[in-house]
This record gives structure tokens, C-alpha cells and sequence, in this order.
């Protein structure tokens, strides 16, 4: 899918259009994304920083749907498992950056070649308006290449 229709969609999506998530970047190739989130009434938490929820929200499905992009229709690309650290109280606009190198590409095909599957980690921070970061998301992602058989039913006729 064209990045800009998709950044698009993804903006008005109900789960981040209501939580104040935006992504504000997706490169053409989805090797990078950038998402901001802007502290408001209906997203903060009892002491006045940001909801923990929104925190870690801000952050769900951006690799998979990145891998799903640019390694088409012949992986399973899922999330498997995160785990969110909160490092610091968060207020005022918060990012997260996600990018994704060729090396970090080869070594997912590599590792997934002869069909099996490969849990591979990846990191992004939450960084508020001074670059402090606020929290670090863990992200495990399953991939695994697709048996021969089953890309030609998934491949249109």
C-alpha cells in the first residue's frame, strides 16, 4: 500500500485517532516511521502525565506492519510479545522512532530461508520534547518464510 494512504488510514483509525496517536512519518519503503503523541485531558493519568496505556499503544504493531510491508506476502509476520519499562514520568509531546536498517532485513531472511521461524527483538524509545526518554518498549516479533504451497493460494489468480 501507498505510505501516504496508509499513514493516512492509520491516523484516522479509531484506537489512535482516540488516543491522540499520530503517526507523523512513514517513509515511502516503511523502513522508518515516526509517531507523536500530545498530552491531553482524555489521555493522561491521575497525576497529570501520560496514560501508561497510551504510552505503550503509541508503540503496538508499528514493526510487524513495517515487515509486513516491505517483505510482502511470502512471511507471517506477527507480534509475539513486548514488554514496556516506564522510565520516567511523561508530559507534553512524546515520539517513538522506529527504523528498520538493511542489516537488521538480511538477517531476518537469513534466519527465516528454510522456513523456520525466528523471534527477533527489537527496541524503541519513547522520548519526550528534550529527548529524555520516558520509557523503553521491547517488541518480540514472529516470522517465519511461508511454505511454497501456501504463498500460491495466497497469490491472486
Amino acid at each position: 500500500m501507498n505510505a501516504s494512504l496508509f499513514r493516512h488510514l492509520v491516523n484516522v483509525w479509531p484506537p489512535f485517532l482516540l488516543t491522540g496517536i499520530h503517526a507523523t512519518r512513514i517513509n515511502p519503503d516503511y523502513r522508518a516511521v515516526d509517531v507523536e503523541l500530545r498530552l491531553r485531558w482524555y489521555n493522561r493519568n491521575d497525576v497529570g502525565t501520560h496514560f501508561g496505556g497510551s504510552l505503550f499503544a503509541m508503540t503496538d504493531a508499528w514493526y510487524m506492519l513495517m515487515l509486513m510491508n516491505i517483505l510482502g506476502r511470502d512471511y507471517f509476520v506477527w507480534d509475539q510479545s513486548a514488554k514496556i519499562d516506564f522510565l520516567a514520568p511523561g508530559r507534553g509531546v512524546v515520539t517513538a522512532r522506529f527504523r528498520l536498517e538493511e542489516t537488521t532485513l538480511a538477517d531476518i531472511r537469513a534466519n527465516t530461508a528454510e522456513g523456520n521461524k525466528y523471534l527477533p527483538e527489537f527496541v524503541v524509545d519513547i522520548v519526550d520534547h528534550h529527548g529524555a526518554t520516558v520509557a523503553r518498549v521491547t517488541k518480540t516479533l514472529y516470522m517465519r518464510k511461508k511454505p511454497k504451497a501456501r504463498q500460491a493460494l495466497a497469490e491472486p489468480a
